[in-house]
């Protein structure tokens, strides 16, 4: 497996699980399978529903904790400084663990706020996670869907800089200003959906060079995505699908096929954006 340095000095996997919406089905199931497949970077949240999953399927694995790279993330009705802790202890509890790899605040901006207040609001919520790294409770500490403007008020008011930035990042839509201004400030790019949750399927680019490549449409989106620079966290069922995932490090795109990629028309967008579509409640949150 390949590895992302991180601007702190961690190493970290540089393909990982993404948990969004496993906890439909048998959760339990396709994570015990995700370890068994070499999964050991795990992208969790409090929204998902699925740290406590999670939480077994490490636990059950016989494999020591150090061997994980475990992040999770707080919502937006879990900001704040005193929510922040115990946002994080709930994580903590849930998922059985004494300490995370890395904790990410999940969405820059709560729905009615002003900017004025999202900014006294992000203040405490990092300077809380500050306190929780000083203390070794977190090795790292990264965000979530934030823009420039976002992360720049972050970058103006923290004494420990953000690693990550996570980011919907897909052939159809790579958000490259975005990732290129995160990435200019040293943080490393993860890519949610990178397969925009099966919107690729009809893609007729992946289709030729899946043939050419002798590898799945899925390999060449993500391959994609890692040649670009970022950290893709595809989500599957089964073993031979999350391997499949895995395996996208014995192949390289030339340039003339990465370009043509890269300049597709935009697809496969979730509609979801921070400053415009900013949600009021949470879904599926684990207690």
């Amino acid at each position: 497996m390949e590895y992302f340095e991180l601007n702190n000095g961690l190493k970290i996997s540089a393909v990982g699980f993404g948990c969004y919406d496993a906890a439909k089905g048998d959760s339990q199931k396709m994570l015990i399978t995700a370890v068994e497949s070499g999964y050991r970077f795990f992208d969790t949240a409090s929204l998902y529903g699925t740290e406590r999953f999670l939480g077994k399927a490490l636990s059950g694995s016989g494999l020591p904790r150090s061997n994980f790279f475990i992040q999770s993330k707080m919502w937006i009705d879990e900001m704040g400084y005193n929510q922040t802790f115990q946002a994080f202890d709930r994580t903590l509890n849930r998922i059985g663990t004494d300490y995370l790899d890395a904790y990410l605040i999940h969405w820059p901006r709560q729905n009615g706020t002003s900017a004025d207040e999202w900014n006294a609001t992000l203040s405490e919520t990092y300077k809380a996670l500050e306190e929780l790294q000083t203390k070794g409770k977190i090795k790292a500490i990264g965000l979530s869907n934030f823009l420039p403007h976002h992360l720049d008020h972050i970058l103006s008011i923290c004494n420990v800089k953000p690693v990550v930035n996570q980011l919907e990042m897909h052939v159809g839509y790579m958000q490259d200003y975005a990732a290129s201004y995160a990435k200019s400030k040293g943080l490393v790019i993860e890519a949610w959906s990178p397969l925009a949750r099966g919107g690729l399927a009809d893609n007729q680019l992946l289709s030729e060079l899946s043939k050419e490549y002798n590898v799945s449409m899925g390999q060449v989106a993500l391959r994609f995505v890692y040649q670009s620079g970022a950290i893709p966290l595809p989500k599957a069922q089964s073993m031979e699908h999350q391997k499949e995932n895995m395996n996208i490090f014995d192949f390289e795109l030339s340039s003339e096929d990465f370009h043509r990629l890269a300049t597709l028309p935009q697809s496969g967008w979730s509609g979801e954006h921070p400053d415009l579509s900013i949600p009021t409640a949470r879904s599926n949150f684990e207690q």
